[in-house]
């Protein structure tokens, strides 16, 4: 797929159909550039594009016939995709462009009903594979180069919005990045801290690239920073989770099964190979990180205590995917819950943003004398 720096207007879009066959039409100002491969678990169908703008309102795709989910949105800067959920295994028959009137180009997408069976041939065929795989030989715990890193990760991104705010509609991808912005900025101020962002604009980051980007940078921590919805819209304050395979409350289970679920809407295949604990070197090197990560868990919630709201338990644990490096000590925090009114003015507040991001610095420096004096 050819790179481009400025992206094709997708203006248009329709869909119609029934339960045996349907059909997508999207409007283009110049031909798009794409392809397809197919995804189970469940079955999917991805459509990569060529730099993409969608110009058109969500409602014009929403859902019908043969398809129970559709999402669109950017990738990075060069390419776009459409994650197409069916009710039941399908192909396209039809996947091309066609030329209309006055310049346009459409894409035409018609899909039909298949077998199970004709779906795994769909899928073994394809050549195409997702990078979801990053290498298990652990690095050292703490680099040795006399700076203390941090890896900022903005939750979610591109085509995976995450959570919508109740009142304002505002996406958490981007109250994640801007709060992402403001506490890098505020890191950065300490002496001997070097903090970098994991993404820096609207582009999707699947969670084991997240973690990849962390090692990668040598990162001393790494720091996945969300604000989800629950349905009980009474609930609300911060929230500092740390790995475990068993999750520490029903809450924690949920919040990070949907969490884990960002990779499969943005159209990756979720990998159940075999643990990635070769030997029990590793195994150690597992469990040193994870006492890391709780101090540093702990450290967070003894700067919010009395200065900023928390729910009940705020330490809790669940099997997040993007908390799993073997070698890095690494915590997720909930800044709180777009489902929540009054949380959702502090959000979005900037000065409520520079008094939390203050709150962290001062926990990453406690922490970070901790870890020192402990050997990390």
């Amino acid at each position: 797929m050819a790179a481009t720096t400025k992206p094709i207007l997708a203006f248009g879009a329709r869909i119609a159909g029934d339960a045996a066959r349907s059909r997508i039409v999207i409007d283009f100002e110049s031909k798009p550039e794409f392809s397809v491969h197919y995804v189970g678990g469940p079955e999917r169908v991805i459509v990569d594009l060529s730099a993409t703008a969608f110009g058109f309102p969500p409602e014009d795709l929403s859902p019908r016939g043969l398809f129970k989910d559709i999402r669109f949105g950017t990738m990075d800067e060069q390419s776009a995709r459409i994650v197409l959920t069916t009710n039941r295994p399908v192909k396209l028959s039809t996947a091309d462009v066609r030329p209309g009137e006055n310049g346009v180009w459409r894409l035409v997408l018609d899909a039909e009903v298949v077998s199970k069976e004709e779906f795994a041939v769909l899928l073994k065929g394809q050549d195409w594979r997702a990078t979801t795989q990053t290498d298990s030989e652990p690095t050292p715990l703490m680099a040795d180069d006399g700076v203390f890193t941090v890896a900022v990760d903005a939750g979610h991104g591109g085509i995976d919005a995450g959570a919508t705010a109740l009142t304002t509609k505002t996406q958490e991808k981007v109250i994640t990045l801007d709060f992402a912005k403001t506490l890098a900025e505020r890191l950065n101020r300490l002496s001997g801290v070097k903090a970098f962002l994991t993404r820096d604009d609207d582009t999707f980051l699947s969670l084991s690239e997240r973690v990849a980007t962390a090692r990668e940078h040598r990162a001393d921590l790494f720091i996945s920073l969300h604000a989800d919805t629950l349905t009980q819209k009474d609930i609300r304050g911060a929230t500092v989770y740390t790995l475990s395979d068993k999750a520490s409350d029903r809450m924690a289970e949920n919040l990070a099964a949907r969490e884990n679920f960002s990779d499969q809407l943005a159209g990756y295949s979720i990998q159940n190979g075999p643990s990635d604990v070769a030997d029990i070197l590793l195994d150690l090197t597992r469990r040193e990180t994870q006492a890391f990560s709780i101090a540093m868990a702990d450290n967070v919630v003894k700067s919010f205590e009395g200065q900023i709201g928390l729910i009940n338990n705020p330490h809790r644990q669940a099997s997040f995917q993007v908390l799993r490096a073997p070698d890095i000590p690494s915590v997720l925090l909930e800044l709180g819950f777009l489902s929540n009114q009054e949380d959702e003015k502090l959000l979005l507040d900037q000065n409520w943003r520079n008094r939390i991001a203050d709150l962290i610095a001062a926990a990453v420096d406690r922490y970070r004398g901790h870890s020192v004096a402990n050997g990390g």
